[in-house]
């Protein structure tokens, strides 16, 4: 097998490292999004170093990276107001497990950013959030159904680990879908508390909330991060915020990969519509661990007075606590999150220009800062999660593996989407542009 990338060196080292680390790991990796592989290579890239938007592998071979740790390294590797921070914390203490001052100001700031944010509560993952804000919904209500959208993906954990990515063997009907469990190890009794309904579809959401009255909380990503960076048809998230209203249902907005990089107040300041809870993480930490849930007073009470319990021995340590309230204060600014914002714009209308020129079809979808590139039949873009069951996978891996080859890294699924860091120079942004018009000419 050839381990030389043509314009990069070899990967051997990656592949031994793999090797070695399948003695001791579980299946070789600490995250089963990251069993990848190198293109054709049924190993993983084992990352060294970074520096701003690059990153560097085991063999020396240097990447522009629009993976950047699934969104969450914002202002690039080793950002020097990361380590200049933080490097002060490690020298007072990163944890003691008490209340701290950071986690004060970096609530107090989330507060001022976010439209929906009366009260906020921290976690350490995406997941633990996301069970924290449908415990807080189901303490609110006294209910326990809750509603989620067939392929949105809310986290591993039990609580909504459900139909993110059924076959369509396994989903059922388009307008009632089943809810299926994300891996064996799920409880039936958890799925039953799961209702799934399509994406992007009024007529099927009244229906299903008219059939459903025991529910707690509906919950999305209001742009489907992990649906090829789906969007909310012009509407659908005004009327899921009236029918919940209607209903007395808590609405969560999962941003957990919108907030913050698409702008000061995620999406819901992007569509002017308000959540009840809301979910952070990945760019919230600017690459360290830590998480949130904040929402409208009411709401938070029970859990502000103890009657809903939530924990966590790590939630806030003042050096994850640091972390997030200064890459909170970078993206603040409009003109950082303009700059990504215009930055990964300039890519998507790169690629559709490049597959136009090239009579490949394919849709380009999703806001500068998170994006996707789909190869739908007759380049339309997709609307539900059924849509991506069409789409040309392997067309999909050769795209990407085209692009690796020219030092530009992306994700490796074709169901998640290209993250952008607020670092991108020029001459990485010519230099992608230019790994993707010599990827297409080869599709």
């Amino acid at each position: 097998m050839n381990d030389a990338f043509p314009a990069l060196g070899g990967t051997e080292g990656s592949r031994s490292w793999f090797e070695r680390a399948q003695a001791s790991l579980a299946g070789g990796i600490s995250s089963s999004a990251r069993l990848t592989s190198t293109g054709p290579h049924p190993y993983p890239l084992y990352m060294q170093s970074g520096s701003g938007a690059r990153i560097r592998d085991v063999d020396g071979n240097e990447y522009i990276d629009y993976l950047v740790s699934y969104g969450s390294a914002v202002l690039g590797h080793a950002s020097p107001l990361l380590t200049d921070a933080l490097t002060q914390v490690l020298h007072t203490g990163t944890m003691f497990g008490t209340c701290n001052v950071p986690e004060v100001e970096l609530a107090e700031l989330i507060c001022r950013m976010v439209p929906c944010a009366d009260l906020v509560r921290f976690a350490n993952s995406g997941s633990e959030a996301v069970q924290g804000a449908v415990r807080a919904a189901r303490g609110y209500t006294g209910r326990s159904g809750i509603l989620k959208f067939e392929g949105h993906y809310h986290g591993w954990s039990d609580t909504l680990a459900i139909s993110n990515r059924p076959t369509l063997a396994e989903a059922g009907p388009y307008d009632a879908p089943h809810s299926v469990p994300h891996s064996p190890g799920i409880p039936a009794g958890v799925v039953d508390d799961v209702v799934v309904c399509p994406w992007n579809d009024p007529e099927a959401l009244r229906a299903v909330l008219d059939a459903h009255r025991d529910l707690a909380a509906v919950i999305c990503e209001p742009i489907v991060a992990n649906n090829a960076c789906t969007m909310p048809d012009a509407g659908f998230l005004d009327l899921l915020r009236d029918e919940c209203t209607a209903r007395g249902i808590v609405l969560i907005f999962d941003e957990v990969c919108t907030g913050f990089r698409t702008g000061p107040g995620g999406a819901q300041g992007l569509f002017g519509v308000l959540p009840d809870l809301a979910v952070f993480s990945k760019a919230l930490g600017g690459g360290l661990p830590i998480a949130a849930f904040a929402g409208r007073r009411e709401v938070m009470e029970p859990l502000a007075r103890a009657e809903v319990k939530h924990g966590g021995t790590y939630n806030a340590s003042p050096l994850c606590a640091t972390a997030a309230l200064v890459t909170l204060r970078a993206l603040n600014d409009p003109a950082v999150t303009k700059r990504i914002d215009e930055t990964g714009r300039r890519v998507m209308e790169t690629v559709r220009r490049a597959a136009h020129d090239s009579g490949v079809p394919c849709a380009v979808q999703g806001v500068g800062a998170m994006f996707q590139v789909v190869f739908t039949p007759d380049g339309t873009p997709t609307r539900q999660y059924r849509d991506l069951l069409r789409t040309d996978q392997p067309r999909y891996d050769a795209f990407r593996h085209e692009l690796l080859k020219r030092g530009v890294h992306t994700n490796a699924y074709g169901m998640a989407c290209w993250f952008v860091p607020a670092v991108v120079s020029e001459d990485d942004l010519a230099a992608t542009c230019r790994a993707v018009e010599e990827a297409f000419t080869v599709l």
